[in-house]
């Protein structure tokens, strides 16, 4: 009877196996990739396989998810899905909320925004939601004030006072830890900053508040939303194990939604 029962069980876990969907997830480095690697063993037993793909900028995970490459992404709020939706036409849709990365602003050179040099300069991403944020987060921390009516998505244009009179250098997100040598400071998406070595919590001169709109969302392709890997997924990220895979990790410095 035993071994009827392992094989039995056996029979059953090989039928699951071969019935398992299988779907590519995209995610940016850091802390979007290391916690879809932890959904992906959570998921695996529920009888859905994520393959983990990582790009290197905030641009082709959404133009991947649109073309079909992959079948979701992971790795950016929702301002800026808008935006690029807007932008570059894609039919994309939220399907969950997942983690929280405050902005934070990092020097080489400081260690506190008091210090910051008349004529300084400051590097912001050169995306407009992002750079947007930045540039909010500047104004929260009262280095400069921006125009009324901007919305999330300011410009450097829009800036109407400037005390210290800082130059502001706009470049790839990505490209902002290699940079900073070359900056007196920068504001750095956390992603970006964990990917480089850079410790949100000890690190940063400040941060961005964690009260803010700018909570990241799984995104798939516009009709795909009620398939089942879709809610197979959902549950697998926001499981009890993944929350305390990111509180433990990350000490803080990433907020679950959930």
């Amino acid at each position: 009877m035993l071994r009827l029962t392992t094989l039995v069980s056996a029979l059953a876990l090989t039928a699951a196996a071969s019935m398992a969907e299988e779907i590519k997830v995209g995610v940016s480095p850091g802390e979007h990739a290391e916690i879809m690697e932890e959904v992906a063993k959570i998921a695996a037993p529920k009888g859905l396989e994520i393959d983990v793909v990582e790009f290197s900028d905030y641009v082709v995970p959404n133009q991947a998810l649109a073309d079909g490459d992959i079948q979701a992404n992971s790795f950016q709020h929702q301002p800026y899905l808008d935006n690029q939706m807007k932008d570059r036409g894609f039919d994309l849709v939220t399907v969950g909320t997942t983690i929280t990365t405050p902005m934070g602003v990092y020097s080489d050179k400081i260690t506190s925004l008091d210090d910051l040099p008349e004529g300084g300069s400051m590097g912001i991403p050169n995306d407009p939601t992002n750079g947007g944020r930045a540039l909010l987060v500047l104004q929260d921390l009262g280095l400069l004030k921006l125009a009324e009516g901007t919305g999330l998505t300011p410009t450097v244009l829009d800036i109407t006072e400037n005390p210290k009179d800082i130059r502001f250098q706009e470049l790839d997100a990505a490209q902002l830890p290699r940079s900073l040598a070359d900056l007196d400071a920068a504001l750095i998406n956390t992603n970006y900053a964990l990917a480089s070595g850079l410790n949100p919590k000890t690190d940063a001169i400040a941060m961005e508040k964690a009260d803010n709109p700018y909570v990241n969302v799984i995104v798939v392709q516009q009709g795909k939303q009620d398939e089942a890997w879709v809610k197979l997924l959902l549950e697998a990220y926001h499981s009890p194990e993944v929350k305390s895979f990111i509180e433990e990790k990350y000490e803080g410095s990433v907020l679950t939604s959930w």
